[in-house]
């Protein structure tokens, strides 16, 4: 063999390698949603306590009112697996939730979404009931709901997101 065979050989071989190596399989070829893509990219290492209900929350980088409500979460009982995205906003379209539905965070819980500052006690209310719903939502930011803690605390309400996408009042903080 010469030099330029022997290139060669070496070349197609080197071609061959990479593409068993990185060809896609026939699950990788599937179109991924934001929110798959995003749990691909970061991973909790750390072990859910026995008994506890797992959550996958997707929030922004920084957004510290995010982590506070996830420390909420975990006292309660819940396990907050925190998801940094810069998806959050089609991980919201892609689960229904509307812009008037929205908040800083986007939580995944046994089948249902929690979106924005929700009590844990009305999530907990929301897994004993199973209704037929999308999930809770209380929208925007409102001071005194849990992670948003202040001195001049806003009512609001928890929406119960109907399975149709439209909205009841869940609880209501006064």
């Amino acid at each position: 063999m010469n030099n330029q065979q022997i290139l060669f050989l070496g070349s197609f071989i080197t071609v061959l390698v990479v593409a068993i190596l990185f060809w896609p399989s026939t699950d990788a070829e599937q179109p991924q949603t934001a929110a798959q893509a995003s749990m691909e990219s970061t991973r909790s290492v750390m072990q859910a306590p026995e008994g506890a209900i797992l959550v996958t929350m997707y929030k922004n980088e920084g957004c510290m009112c995010c982590t506070r409500w996830a420390e909420h979460m975990n006292k309660e009982g819940f396990f907050v697996t925190e998801k940094v995205t810069r998806e959050l906003g089609a991980i919201k379209s892609e689960q229904g939730i509307s812009n008037e539905l929205a908040s800083c965070h986007t939580a995944m819980i046994d089948g249902y979404i929690v979106e924005g500052h929700v009590p844990p006690a009305d999530v907990q209310r929301l897994l004993k009931e199973r209704p037929d719903a999308i999930g809770l939502s209380v929208p925007g930011m409102p001071e005194g709901s849990p992670g948003m803690e202040g001195p001049n605390p806003d009512p609001y309400d928890v929406l119960l997101i109907n399975s149709d996408g439209s909205t009841s009042v869940f609880s209501s903080y006064r």
